[in-house]
């Protein structure tokens, strides 16, 4: 069994645009290119006109950069816009100890925690065992929330 890592969040930067991409293309290329088909220059170009770092937090482990991790408090939720992981930390606890946090802190202030991911995402199994629902299916995602009424 493996030592428990030490995990800290640091706000991103501008410098962190190259790790935060060429992440984003090892964890989304499969699940994009099966959804849609991956062009490079559409992902990039949707990419670099999306990328915040004031909304974005590098994910650390043991010292080293190990994945992204973005949140955005809306009026009436907090909403999980992205999460990713290196292969080499991944099924290491780190997402589900981050999302518990989340889920946590977002219940003490009495608001529900929403998501979207593609459907031919596994991570849909991660979100579904610390208790989020799907509330809504489009063609390609469902959007879930920890929410418990969905009216």
């Amino acid at each position: 069994m493996e030592p428990p890592l030490q995990i800290r969040l640091q706000p991103a930067t501008w410098d962190d645009l190259g790790f935060v991409w060429a992440l984003h293309q090892a964890a989304m290329h499969d699940y994009v290119d099966r959804t849609w088909s991956w062009d490079p220059a559409v992902q990039e170009t949707h990419f670099a006109k999306n990328f915040d770092p004031a909304t974005l937090q590098i994910i650390h482990a043991d010292g080293a950069p190990a994945g992204y991790l973005s949140v955005k408090r809306q009026p009436a939720s907090m909403h999980l816009a992205a999460i990713a992981l290196e292969p080499r930390f991944q099924k290491r606890g780190i997402g589900t100890a981050l999302l518990r946090t989340l889920v946590d802190r977002a219940a003490a202030d009495g608001l529900p925690v929403d998501l979207q991911v593609l459907k031919v995402n596994p991570a849909r199994g991660l979100y579904e065992r610390l208790g989020f629902r799907v509330f809504e299916e489009t063609a390609t995602h469902c959007r879930m929330t920890t929410a418990v009424n969905f009216s």
